[in-house]
């Protein structure tokens, strides 16, 4: 999916214009790897979550570390307003049926992530079993190469 496309004969010109489109995301450079750890430090929410969402999708398993530094654009009196309306949406005959707020940061990114994947359909589903996020660096993958997502750092887009 990330794979940059290969030459290819000029008797397969038409096939290889969806192979060049599809190989021009965000993470077009990288090849597929076994687990993706990715350093969630000064990237923004949505831009991170739609590119990881994607990533999911086409199979890749994902590992966020240190959720609890991800960015989010805008004010924080508009961030705490959101918040305070989502928090307020609960079930009228049993608030224990939901919707959950979840307030740990890697269940807020988990969340937002969820929202960008068809989670009802089994493939959304599968795809959420792929991911994992973590506040801190956990013992696994302190030792791991963790990357960053240029599309999505807040030094680069803001």
């Amino acid at each position: 999916s990330r794979l940059q496309a290969a030459p290819v004969p000029p008797s397969r010109e038409r096939d290889s214009a969806k192979l060049s489109i599809r190989s021009r995301g965000p993470l077009a450079a990288m090849s597929f790897v076994k687990q993706l750890v990715v350093d969630c430090r000064g990237h923004l929410l949505g831009r991170l979550s739609s590119i990881i969402a994607k990533e999911l999708l086409n199979g890749q398993q994902v590992v966020l570390v240190r959720a609890e530094d991800v960015n989010m654009s805008g004010s924080l009196y508009r961030a705490k307003l959101k918040y305070a309306n989502f928090k307020r949406k609960k079930t009228n005959s049993n608030p224990r049926h939901g919707p959950f707020h979840q307030r740990a940061p890697s269940k807020i990114l988990w969340r937002t992530i969820r929202g960008m994947v068809p989670h009802k359909t089994a493939r959304g589903a599968a795809a959420l079993d792929r991911l994992k996020c973590y506040e801190g660096i956990p013992h696994p993958f302190d030792r791991k190469k963790r990357m960053v997502i240029p599309a999505a750092l807040k030094v680069l887009r803001l």
